[in-house]
């Protein structure tokens, strides 16, 4: 099944390979429009995860601030979505 994620008219990510934890996709980083991508120096920390990271999405004028986020260095338990992004704030993510 592949999925894909759109913002804002423009498809960001597209991936047969995501992995879902607690109700969100987290696609492969090179399954992402890496030129959609903004950094941020948002963390938030989730108990059983780890470090959350966060990006900006840009899709032409408009920007979506700490849309996308991924964990670059998960605790054991979340070890399957290691620097893999998922979406949310408006992102549609949706079988294609």
């Amino acid at each position: 099944m592949t999925m894909i994620a759109r913002w804002n008219g423009h498809t960001i990510a597209r991936s047969d390979d995501t992995v879902v934890v607690e109700g969100n996709h987290y696609f492969p980083r090179d399954a992402v429009d890496a030129e959609v991508l903004e950094p941020s120096s948002t963390t938030t920390i989730c108990p059983w995860k780890g470090t959350a990271h966060y990006h900006s999405l840009s899709v032409g004028e408009a920007t979506n601030i700490d849309a996308a986020w991924y964990y670059p260095e998960p605790k054991e338990a979340a070890a399957q979505i290691r620097d893999r992004i998922a979406f949310w704030k408006g992102v549609e993510v949706l079988e294609e």
